[in-house]
C-alpha cells in the first residue's frame, strides 16, 4: 500500500501550539486590540493582584499606580502594594507564564481566575516593546527584597529570566511590577482615570494613590478600615456540573466508594440524599467510582440533576454591602440622592451569585444625556463592550418612565443619574477571555431587574417628594412677581389700598403653596411605602 503523499507532508507541519504563542497573534481575545485599551487592560490586571493579594494576606490594601509617558506612544506603568509578596521561586511563573494560577479550581469569588491576567500584560509588554518586565518582591521585613527582570518564551510558555538578584526596598512587605509598553493615554468613561476611579468606589476599605501621565497626584482615601467579608471556598453543586466533569471527577477522585464520592465531593449532598441517588440509578453505594460504565454514568448523571438538592451555601461570596457601596459612590460622585440595595443570593447553572446595585441622582449630573451605567463583577469596573453585556440588557428591559427618568423603548433611560450593578459569583459568567460583559443567564437578568426596580421605587419617591415639590415652588414664585402689579390694578377698580391688597393676594398664594407642596410629599411618602 503506497501512502498519500500529501499526508505525510502535511504531518511534517504539524506541532503542538503554546498557549503563549495562541495569544501572542490573538492578544485582542484578551483585551488588547488596541494601545489605549493596553493601557487600562495592564492597570487592570496589576491593580486587581494587587487588591487581591492585600486580601489573602488581610490587610488593608495601599495600591500605587505610576504612568510614566516616554513618548507619545510608550509608557511605563508601575503598580505597588502591601500585601505578603511572592516567594522568590513563584516570581518567574507567576508573571510569565500563562494559565498559571492558584484560583481557576476554586470555587469562591475572586477577582482572576484562569491566571491569564498579569502575564498578559508581561507579553503585551514584550511584543510591543521588546522590554523585560521588572519586578520587585518582598515577603518579610527581616528578609530582602528580589529583584527580577523576565520575558515568556512564547515556544514553551515558560518564563526567561535575565536578571535575578536581592536588592534594598524599604517596604514591609508587598510587590512592585513595571512594564513598559505601547500604549495611548486618554481621558473619559474607558480611561485609567475611569478605572482607579471606579475601583475606589466598589472597593470602599482601599486607599489608591494614582500618579497621571501628567504627573497629577490624585488621592482616593479609603471610607471604612473594616476589611470585606473572606468568602469560603465551596464544593461544586450537583446542578452547576455537565456529564464530562462528572466522568473526570469520578476518575480522579480519592473517595473509595460511590456514596463517599457524592458526599465529599459535592456540596449539598448528605447521607440520605446520597443514598438515595445511587438507589434510583440502581447503583450500589459501596461501588467504586472508577469502575462505573459510561451508560452507568449517564445514568447517575440524569438522576442527579433530576434529585432535589438544596441551593449551594453563599458564604463563598463577599458582597460590598448596600451602605459601604453608598459611601463609595457619595465619596466619587457629585450628587443629590443616593439609593442602594444588596439582593439575597440566588443560583445559575449550581452557581452562587448576588446582585448590588445604586443610583445617584441629581446634582452635577447631565439631566438631558442618557444615564451613566457602572457595571462592575467580583469589585472590578467593566468599562469595554457595554452593548453586548446582560446588565445593559437587565436595565435597558425596565420601565424607567414610572420612576422619574425619560426613555424610549428598549434604550437605558435618560435624566441626571448613574445607575451602578454589581455581580458577585464564584464564577463569573464573561462573554470573552477579556472579562468585560457578562452573559445573559435568566437568572442574573431576573436579579438585575428586581435590584434596580427596588432603586427605582425608591427615586420615584425622591422625586415625587422633593424634585416636583420644587418645580411647583419656582412655579407659584412666578406669580409672586405678579401681585403689586395685579394689586395696583385692583386697587384702581375697587379703590381699596393697594398694600392691602398686596397682603392679602400673598397670603393667598402661600396658603395654596403650601397646600400643594404638602400634596405633592404625602403623594411621594405613599409611593415609598408601596
Amino acid at each position: 500500500m503506497t501512502e498519500n503523499i500529501k499526508a505525510v507532508e502535511l504531518s511534517k507541519k504539524q506541532r503542538e501550539i503554546s498557549i503563549s504563542e495562541f495569544f501572542t497573534r490573538n492578544r485582542h481575545l484578551l483585551g488588547f486590540d488596541n494601545p489605549t485599551r493596553a493601557l487600562m487592560m495592564v492597570v487592570k490586571e496589576a491593580v486587581d493582584n494587587a487588591l487581591d493579594a492585600t486580601m489573602e494576606m488581610k490587610v488593608l490594601p495601599e495600591i500605587y499606580v505610576e504612568l510614566k509617558q516616554l513618548n507619545e506612544d510608550r509608557f511605563i506603568v508601575i503598580v505597588e502594594d502591601n500585601g505578603p509578596g511572592i516567594i522568590k521561586q513563584q516570581i518567574p511563573n507567576i508573571f510569565a507564564k500563562l494559565l498559571y494560577g492558584s484560583k481557576f479550581h476554586t470555587l469562591k469569588q475572586n477577582r482572576g481566575q484562569q491566571g491569564i491576567g498579569i502575564s498578559a500584560a508581561v507579553l503585551y509588554s514584550q511584543l510591543t516593546t521588546g522590554k523585560f518586565t521588572k519586578i520587585i518582591s518582598k515577603i518579610h521585613p527581616k528578609k530582602p527584597a528580589h529583584y527580577f527582570e523576565l520575558h515568556i518564551d512564547t515556544k514553551r510558555n515558560e518564563p526567561i529570566i535575565e536578571r535575578d538578584h536581592e536588592v534594598d526596598w524599604n517596604k514591609d512587605h508587598g510587590t512592585r511590577i513595571e512594564l513598559e509598553l505601547e500604549a495611548r493615554y486618554q481621558k473619559g468613561r474607558q480611561s485609567v482615570d475611569e478605572y482607579i476611579k471606579q475601583t475606589a468606589i466598589v472597593n470602599p476599605h482601599a486607599k489608591i494613590i494614582y500618579i497621571t501621565p501628567e504627573k497629577e497626584r490624585i488621592e482616593f482615601p479609603r471610607v471604612t478600615n473594616d476589611l470585606p467579608k473572606e468568602p469560603k471556598e465551596i464544593k461544586p453543586h450537583p446542578h452547576g456540573i455537565e456529564i464530562g466533569t462528572l466522568i473526570r471527577m469520578l476518575k480522579d477522585t480519592t473517595s473509595t466508594t460511590l456514596s463517599s464520592f457524592l458526599q465529599n465531593d459535592f456540596s449539598r449532598i448528605g447521607p440520605t440524599v446520597s443514598s438515595n441517588i445511587c438507589d434510583e440509578a440502581k447503583l450500589s453505594t459501596r461501588a467504586k467510582p472508577s469502575s462505573l460504565e459510561n451508560s452507568q454514568i449517564e445514568i447517575l448523571f440524569k438522576v442527579i440533576q433530576n434529585t432535589k438538592i438544596i441551593a449551594p451555601p453563599t458564604d463563598c461570596l463577599s458582597p460590598i454591602g448596600s451602605e459601604l457601596l453608598e459611601k463609595g459612590l457619595k465619596k466619587e460622585i457629585q450628587a443629590d440622592f443616593f439609593t442602594t440595595t444588596t439582593r439575597p443570593p440566588s443560583v445559575y447553572r449550581g452557581m452562587p451569585f448576588l446582585i448590588e446595585a445604586a443610583i445617584a441622582y441629581g446634582g452635577d449630573l447631565d439631566k438631558e444625556s442618557t444615564i451613566r451605567l457602572m457595571r462592575f463583577a467580583n469589585r472590578v469596573p467593566l468599562l469595554y463592550q457595554q452593548g453586548a453585556c446582560g446588565i445593559t440588557e437587565g436595565a435597558s428591559d425596565i420601565t424607567w418612565r414610572p420612576y422619574g427618568l425619560g426613555q424610549s423603548s428598549g434604550n437605558l433611560p435618560t435624566g441626571p443619574a448613574i445607575i451602578v450593578v454589581h455581580i458577585a459569583s464564584v464564577w463569573v459568567p464573561f462573554t470573552s477571555e477579556a472579562k468585560e460583559a457578562i452573559a445573559h443567564y435568566d437568572e442574573i437578568l431576573k436579579e438585575i431587574k428586581l435590584a434596580l426596580q427596588d432603586c427605582g421605587r425608591k427615586l420615584a419617591a425622591y422625586i415625587r417628594k422633593n424634585v416636583k415639590a420644587k418645580e411647583q415652588k419656582e412655579r407659584i414664585s412666578l406669580f409672586e412677581k405678579y401681585i403689586p402689579e395685579l394689586a395696583f390694578s385692583l386697587s384702581n377698580l375697587t379703590g381699596e389700598k393697594s398694600a392691602i391688597i398686596e397682603e392679602n393676594l400673598k397670603k393667598i398664594l402661600n396658603k395654596n403653596m403650601s397646600k400643594l407642596i404638602e400634596s405633592v410629599q404625602e403623594d411621594g411618602k405613599e409611593e415609598s411605602k408601596e
